[in-house]
């Protein structure tokens, strides 16, 4: 070997250990083996960026805006109710959700099925109390597993039946790899299910500084109007989608009487609702009964500029010790007051008759450009910035037509995923599901620029002749095996070189030497590029080897060793499983 071919093993195997070890964030180690490499000449330097503009990179930011348009657009929780958390324990929940993936990922791109499913794990991770890291790292086992049922579901089963043309002049079939596919999707699906406590539970930063900030006993008013579904129905049936965490503390008539906010009690049109809770709880109760908000409207309700902050109140505020209706709040800054919290105390009066204290937090809305002037104006401090839903708007079915028509044309339009997912990402934004001030927050950062740095690492080496090296001594190992020994060598090299290059890559090196070995021995090359297949698209033990690991790699808080624990198990199952499945479907 020479030595550039050397030194491209070298600084690959030191990469991968600096991102076992942990010590420093993937990023940073992604982009100092990248310079590394550079500087030894092992990567030339005009292309040393080139992996800003893969596919991959694109695919990954892409996705992580569609996800976030789904969760916002709130369809997501009316899912979340259909799965009935609250009567099922997350064993329960993790194996119905492996399920669903790994089902709709034999129909539809794998790292779309996953996209849409991320927020409904998320929210029922939440909602059990659990850590979302619980379920999405098996999601996304799960999609790539589904995505070997059919010839749509991955790429490498696609360059896979081109292969097989090219050699035998017959293609393989839509449903050639569904025996061996659901199979494998069975076995894993039971595994993920028993075995996911090997898993480590893991937290993003982001969802501890949320949890930190914490309030749960926000208050604000609602009022019931037509066309809200709330009218005939029961206070509640209205606090059913809050799960607990919210509650209506009073009723105010059309006429101004009060009633008692008993769980029979049935709504009118007209009612006034002073309801109190968890933001995040207060929002699902609007949202889903379609309950106005406020009685303020601003000049355009769907501008991208209008939006809620949460701000506490200064000792020297010009609120303390009036309410936003002695100051006219609206009428002379712009200002909606959507809510407001008190340490131990109940709300049962009018938001707008509350007289403000020092240290209330409050959720004001306004316009986003004169936010941070009329803050300051009125002696109130902003927290940390967070998602903050209630009195956003939502598209409601929006998102999730864009995100079908995108799955739709990616498996039968023929348009590449890269485009049609960065078009989806697109249209969220004009179309107000994501807004534009929030693009780049749900953009993971560490996560893209680890893409980016890693894939010309990964290149060199091919671009060094590694690879070749490498085929020529396992087609020279193989040839001393029987069948099955052989066939169990070229999965697990498959599944050994699929991290360092990308799937569709890891089809194009290692098909033809499986193709070629199996002429040698005067086998059928059937059950071998199926074995390749597999292994290409079963990338169980990095992050990198397959976009679907990437996307969950930030929410999921993973670590990059975190993969293997249950990673390797789950790839020995699938070597275990394919190889005499392969035997018996495909006789070679």
């Amino acid at each position: 070997m020479r030595i550039d071919q050397w030194l491209s093993l070298l600084i690959i195997a030191l990469m991968m250990g600096a991102f076992v070890w942990g010590r420093y964030r993937y990023d940073l180690v992604a982009v100092s083996s990248l310079l590394v490499a550079v500087t030894a000449g092992i990567v030339p330097a005009k292309i040393a960026f080139s992996g800003f503009s893969d596919d991959i990179v694109i695919i990954v930011g892409s996705a992580l805006i569609v996800s976030a348009a789904i969760s916002r657009s709130g369809i997501m929780d009316l899912a979340l109710r259909r799965f009935s958390p609250e009567r099922r324990g997350p064993r329960m929940q993790l194996i119905i959700l492996v399920a669903i993936v790994a089902a709709l990922s034999a129909f539809v791109k794998n790292i779309g099925a996953l996209a849409i499913m991320i927020p409904v794990a998320v929210q029922m991770a939440r909602k059990s109390r659990v850590s979302p890291s619980m379920f999405l790292m098996p999601m996304s086992f799960a999609s790539l597993l589904g995505g070997l049922m059919t010839q749509i579901g991955t790429s490498p089963n696609i360059i896979v039946s081109r292969v097989r043309e090219e050699i035998t002049g017959q293609p393989f079939t839509m449903f050639d790899y569904t025996p061996v596919g659901l199979a494998l999707s069975v076995a894993g699906v039971v595994f993920l299910g028993l075995f996911y406590k090997l898993l480590p539970e893991r937290s993003r930063v982001e969802t501890s500084m949320d949890e930190a900030v914490a309030i749960k006993n926000y208050t604000t008013e609602a009022k019931v109007i037509m066309p809200s579904g709330a009218i005939g129905r029961s206070v509640s049936w209205l606090q059913k989608p809050a799960g607990g965490d919210a509650m209506v503390t009073a009723i105010i008539g059309g006429g101004g009487q009060r009633r008692t906010p008993l769980p029979d009690t049935v709504l009118k049109d007209g009612d006034l609702l002073i309801i109190e809770g968890e933001q995040s709880a207060l929002d699902k109760i609007v949202s889903e009964a379609k309950l106005q908000l406020s009685d303020r409207k601003h000049e355009a309700e769907t501008r991208q500029d209008i939006s809620s902050v949460e701000a506490i109140v200064g000792e020297h505020s010009r609120l303390i010790g009036v309410s936003a209706k002695d100051v006219a709040l609206f009428h002379n800054t712009g200002l909606n007051l959507l809510a407001v919290s008190r340490r131990d105390r109940r709300f049962t009066e009018r938001l707008g008759e509350i007289k403000i204290r020092n240290g209330d937090v409050v959720v004001l809305q306004g316009d986003l450009q004169k936010l941070p002037d009329l803050l300051r104006e009125w002696g109130c401090l902003p927290l940390v910035a967070r998602d903050l839903k209630l009195g956003n708007a939502r598209n409601g079915m929006i998102p999730v037509m864009i995100l079908l028509a995108t799955m739709g044309a990616t498996a039968f339009g023929g348009i590449p995923v890269a485009t049609a997912f960065f078009a989806a990402a697109f249209l969220m934004v004009v179309t107000g599901s994501v807004p534009l001030r929030e693009v780049y927050h749900h953009l993971d950062a560490p996560i893209l620029i680890m893409l980016a740095a890693l894939i010309p690492i990964s290149d060199s080496l091919r671009t060094t002749g590694t690879t070749e090296i490498i085929a020529d001594l396992l087609s020279r190992t193989a040839e001393m095996l029987p069948p099955f020994g052989a066939l169990t060598l070229i999965l697990v090299a498959a599944m050994a070189v699929t991290p360092f290059l990308n799937n569709a890559a890891t089809v194009l090196v290692m098909a033809p030497i499986a193709a070629t070995f199996a002429a040698k021995l005067g086998f059928r090359p059937d059950a071998f590029l199926m074995a390749v297949a597999i292994g290409a698209g079963c990338d169980f033990l990095t992050p990198i080897g397959h976009q679907c690991n990437t996307l969950v790699m930030g929410p999921g808080g993973y670590r990059f060793g975190d993969y293997a624990r249950l990673g390797l198990p789950l790839s020995l199952i699938v070597v275990l499983v394919s190889v005499p499945a392969l035997l018996a479907v495909w006789p070679i």
